[in-house]
């Protein structure tokens, strides 16, 4: 896997990633570190990248499992330390997943086997962050 990160020197504090697999991300800097908040900063894109990288995983196992999923949103809150370097400290993920006759302990299992076997980008963060997870099934 490789990126490459150009800073856009004319706008402050706003940089360009181009990914490996062909696409781009922009982050920006918060205007009192010289951004001018013109998209998500570099941490919030590493928390939206894992909320992305769990719910892929929960989906994928219960689409394996054969039932018939038809949402997951994922809502993260996290709170960093107060001293750099400001790493996570605590995160929440709160997912809603659709369904029809989603069974809770097949949803529990899936969220559960992303966070303790799967999901690279929250097994990272377990090192600085604790994690909780709660969950709801709304019948689609």
């Amino acid at each position: 896997m490789e990126c490459t990160i150009n800073w856009l020197a004319d706008s402050g504090m706003a940089f360009i990633a181009e990914t490996g697999s062909g696409h781009v991300l922009a982050m920006d800097g918060a205007p009192d570190g010289g951004g001018r908040n013109l998209a998500p900063r570099p941490m919030e894109t590493v928390l939206a990248g894992t909320g992305a990288c769990t719910a892929y995983d929960v989906v994928l196992i219960l689409k394996r499992g054969r039932h018939d999923v038809r949402g997951c949103k994922v809502k993260m809150q996290a709170q960093r330390a107060d001293t750099d370097p400001k790493v996570f400290t605590t995160i929440n993920m709160h997912f809603t997943v659709s369904g029809r006759e989603l069974p809770p302990a097949a949803v529990d299992r899936a969220i559960r086997m992303s966070h303790e076997k799967y999901c690279s980008a929250s097994a990272m963060l377990a090192k600085t962050a604790a994690f909780t997870t709660s969950f709801e099934i709304v019948e689609a």
